[in-house]
């Protein structure tokens, strides 16, 4: 299933718009959460959509000179645009995720170095959080919009980001919670070399 192509298609139905307004959408910090695409993906995909007769193309002015080709929604393109939407989708597999890969095989690490790979993991994600629930507080002052509008789906989406991050934070504190720290260790080792009075 070619996802770019509705992705776009969602975009232009929403208003007309040039390949570079479609690019500067996916790395937004609304889509960008989710979904993204390079501008070498989306200019042979709007050459497509035209094909198909799911867009138009027509040249308009930018600035004095400037030229730009801006595409607009056919009604084809809209029922296949809703078509879409209505369809169901399994489960998708789990993304691969690098770092978990690397906890699988924490055994061969020293709990000094085990420890330091989550906390950096979870610094990193805590910014993460702070920075999608900056993003929602700015723009929605944290209140969900009216359903129906394209405010709140971008919310929604922003909403699972942020519950997203939260889950993968309380996942590496529970996971450092279980790593003994140093000074239980020497209490351990001390206590091990003590040899008990008769």
């Amino acid at each position: 299933m070619r996802t770019l192509k509705y992705a776009i298609l969602g975009l232009i139905s929403r208003e007309p718009m040039t390949g570079y307004d479609i690019t500067r959408e996916f790395n937004s910090n609304s889509l960008a959460n989710f979904w993204y695409a390079k501008h070498s993906q989306v200019y042979p995909e709007l050459s497509r959509l035209t094909e198909e007769g799911l867009a138009t193309c027509q040249v308009v002015i930018r600035g004095k000179r400037l030229e730009a080709k801006l595409y607009t929604i056919t009604d084809k393109g809209r029922a296949e645009l809703l078509e879409w939407l209505m369809e169901c989708d399994e489960v998708p597999p789990t993304p691969k995720d690098v770092f978990r890969l690397r906890v699988y095989f924490s055994d061969l690490m020293t709990r000094q170095e085990l420890r330091g790979h989550l906390q950096d993991q979870l610094e990193k994600h805590r910014r993460k959080c702070r920075y999608l629930t900056d993003i929602m507080e700015k723009l929605y002052n944290s209140s969900a919009p009216p359903v129906g509008t394209a405010a709140c789906g971008d919310f929604m989406v922003l909403e699972g980001a942020v519950l997203r991050e939260n889950a993968y934070i309380q996942w590496l504190v529970n996971c450092i919670s279980r790593i003994p720290d140093e000074s239980s260790e020497t209490a351990d080792e001390a206590g091990a070399d003590t040899v008990s009075p008769k």
